[in-house]
Order: structure tokens, then C-alpha cells, then sequence
């Protein structure tokens, strides 16, 4: 296996990380990230088979240690699905899929529809950055309203969000740290007064249906039901946000045709912006056993590292994959995970992104970008700093 060094936060691999993708493919299905000191791969067969191994998973063999700054942040994530395997994440991912049904993600998109409507109108006809008027607003208010948060708080929650998800960032500082736990003890306070008054005065919201939520008599304790909104409310628009950012601006930079945005293209449209250029580059699993996977050994307590855009370009899959192509067949992605952890917001994301990217260029047909698009330092997240538009 060939160990390869690249710097996650290299300015030149924040911008364009694809051809060292590339280059680790090369090398076959697995390769050794020396600055991670993890072993990695793209390889779609590799990332797809590790993803629905249930002799992989994503809690480690042992607890993890942290310092006790950290406690606040790591007592939410002590609940969290989202790290955890069965049978606590079987019970809690239950419990969730049976207030966040199909049904009650559809009928949002009226309200999609019109916010979209609403935001797209109100883009000024100069300069402007479309990740403030339009890619950020629209996803937090969108969860905000389907757990019954109030719509005022969204730039609070973005914020406290964008503190939390900075733990998962390479080159994290302690001063990331302590405004990850900040940002923690604030969105806890919040829906722990939240949960409180939904107990007492229940609403048609998310919230009030996850306090109701019973699997085999058992229900989600506060703490949990606190964890679970802050994970959806984090996990329901920070991937959004960025791939909506990421979206337009390949649709601008490839020049692709509106066409592709009319309502018997769009869904392939949102496939391929999924996999061209995804919001989440990396996601780990730990080894449970010895398993020997495409010709390499995992040991027990071995960490993997799958590399989600990496798989997405593989060219065993896709004819030529580096190319942004909305009428490309429609195969299955990892964008958003496969197996046991396939995101629970999938559908939610895949609605907002089918009916928003339309609208905005219904009101916009002539948008253009009015500087370079620039990539922020933000992996394993993958989403731009700004994207200034005009038009």
C-alpha cells in the first residue's frame, strides 16, 4: 500500500482536491494518508462495500479520550445516531424515522416553494453573494420550521452550527474548540427551554412528533431528543448550504443550459450535482474485526478513511467523471452514505435542491458570476467562502 502526503488544508488541495484523488486511485483501491495517518480509499466498490459491512461501524473499539474542555461537546455527541451502532442507534434511528416520515418531508414543499420564491425575489440586481441571500437562509429556515424552531433564531443556530461542525475540521485549533463547546452549552440551553415548552404546549411540529415517538414502549429520553434536533437541525442544512453553493457554481462555470433545470430534468440535474462536487469529502469507520477488504487487511480497532468524492468520480462507475454532465443515467451515489447510516435527511435535501435551484434561476436566468469562486478551509467539508453573483 503507498503512503501519499497531502496537506488537507493546502491551499491548492482546498481548491481543487480531485486530482490527488486521482493520484491515490492510481495507486490502487487503498492507499496510506500520511498527514492523517489513515488508511483511505475512493475506490466506489471499496467505499460502498466498507460503508454496508456491519463489520464496520462508526463507534470506536474504545471510547474515545478528550480533554475535559471538551466534555460539553462530547456529552451531546454521546447521543448522537449519527456515532453510534446498534442496538442504540437501531432504537434511536427508529424512534426519528417515525416523526421524519416521507409524508411530513413532502409537504413541505409549498413552503420550499415559497421561501425560495421569496429569497430569489429579494437578490439584488448588482453584486451579491449568493451564499448569504439565498444558499444559506433557505435550508435554516426550512428545518427550523419543520422541528417548530422559531424562524428568528436561524442566524443563532447557523452560527452555532458553524462553531460545532468546526471539531470535524482539519488543523482544528483550541480556539475552535472552545467556540465548538460555546457554541454546544448555548444550542443545548436553547432546546433544552424548547423541549420544556413543547412538553407542555405540543405543536404540529417535528419536535412535539419526537416526544411522542414510541418504539416497543420506549421513548427518547431529553437528552437524546435534544441531541437528535441538534443533529438534525445541524446535519439539515450545513450539507445543503453548500451543496446549493456548489451547484450554482458549476452550473455557472459549465455554462449549462436552463433545460436542465425544467421539471423532466431537474432530478438528474440534482443527481449530478450530488456527485460532480459533494458537500462531504470524507466520512471514517472503525474495523470490529479482522476483515480483509479488496486485498487489504483491517485489524480490529483500525480506522478507514472513505473518500465520498473520490468514489463519486471513479471512472469504473461513470464515463468520464470529472465531467459535469445533468444528462449522464442516474446510478446510486454516496453522496449521502449507504447502509445502516444512509443520511435520514436524504430526501429532505434532494426536494430542497429540486425546487429551489429552478426558482432561483426562473427570477435570475441571466446569472453570472462576478468574481472566482474560492473554496473555504473547511475539510472534510467541502463549500465555498463566498459566491458573488450578478444578475
Amino acid at each position: 500500500m503507498k503512503t501519499l502526503h497531502q496537506s488537507p488544508t493546502d491551499p491548492g488541495f482546498v481548491q481543487n482536491s480531485y486530482p490527488f484523488y486521482e493520484r491515490a486511485r492510481a495507486e490502487g483501491p487503498f492507499f496510506h494518508w500520511a498527514d492523517y495517518n489513515l488508511t483511505c480509499t475512493g475506490n466506489s466498490a471499496a467505499v460502498n462495500a466498507i460503508f454496508r459491512d456491519r463489520r464496520f461501524g462508526r463507534e470506536p473499539i474504545e471510547p474515545i479520550a478528550f480533554p475535559p474542555h471538551l466534555a460539553p461537546f462530547y456529552a451531546v455527541e454521546a447521543h448522537s445516531m449519527l456515532e453510534l451502532e446498534p442496538p442504540r442507534h437501531t432504537r434511536l434511528r427508529n424512534l426519528v424515522l417515525r416523526a421524519f416520515t416521507s409524508r411530513r418531508i413532502a409537504g413541505l414543499a409549498p413552503d420550499i416553494t415559497a421561501l425560495a420564491t421569496e429569497l430569489a425575489t429579494a437578490i439584488p440586481s448588482g453584486t451579491s453573494d449568493l451564499l448569504k441571500t439565498f444558499a444559506q437562509p433557505l435550508p435554516v429556515r426550512i428545518i427550523a420550521r419543520l422541528l417548530g424552531v422559531p424562524e428568528e433564531m436561524a442566524p443563532d443556530l447557523l452560527r452555532w452550527s458553524n462553531a460545532m461542525v468546526g471539531m470535524y475540521m482539519a488543523g482544528r485549533t483550541r480556539e475552535t474548540e472552545d467556540k465548538a463547546v460555546a457554541a454546544t452549552e448555548a444550542f443545548v440551553a436553547f432546546m433544552r427551554s424548547y423541549v420544556d415548552e413543547r412538553r407542555a404546549r405540543p405543536a404540529d411540529d417535528l419536535i412535539t412528533q419526537l416526544i411522542a415517538a414510541e418504539s416497543e414502549g420506549e421513548k427518547l429520553s431529553t437528552d437524546e431528543l435534544i441531541t437528535t434536533c441538534i443533529l438534525l437541525l445541524n446535519a439539515g442544512h450545513e450539507a445543503t448550504v453548500h451543496t446549493i453553493g456548489n451547484g450554482v457554481k458549476t452550473l455557472l462555470e459549465t455554462g449549462t443550459p436552463l433545460s436542465a433545470l425544467a421539471p423532466d430534468a431537474i432530478e438528474a440535474t440534482v443527481e449530478e450535482i450530488l456527485r460532480f462536487d459533494p458537500a462531504l469529502h470524507m466520512f471514517t469507520r472503525y474495523a470490529y474485526e479482522d476483515v480483509e477488504v479488496m486485498g487489504h487487511t483491517f485489524h480490529r480497532g483500525d480506522q478507514v478513511g472513505l473518500l465520498l468524492a473520490a468514489a463519486n468520480r471513479d471512472p469504473g462507475v461513470w464515463d468520464h467523471p470529472d465531467r459535469f454532465n445533468p444528462s449522464r443515467p442516474v446510478k446510486p451515489l454516496v453522496t449521502f452514505g449507504a447502509g445502516l447510516h444512509f443520511c435520514v435527511g436524504a430526501p429532505l435535501a434532494r426536494l430542497e435542491l429540486q425546487i429551489a435551484l429552478p426558482i432561483l434561476f426562473q427570477h435570475h436566468p441571466g446569472l453570472t458570476l462576478a468574481a472566482p469562486p474560492s473554496y473555504g478551509d473547511v475539510y472534510h467539508f467541502h463549500g465555498l467562502s463566498a459566491l458573488l453573483v450578478k444578475g
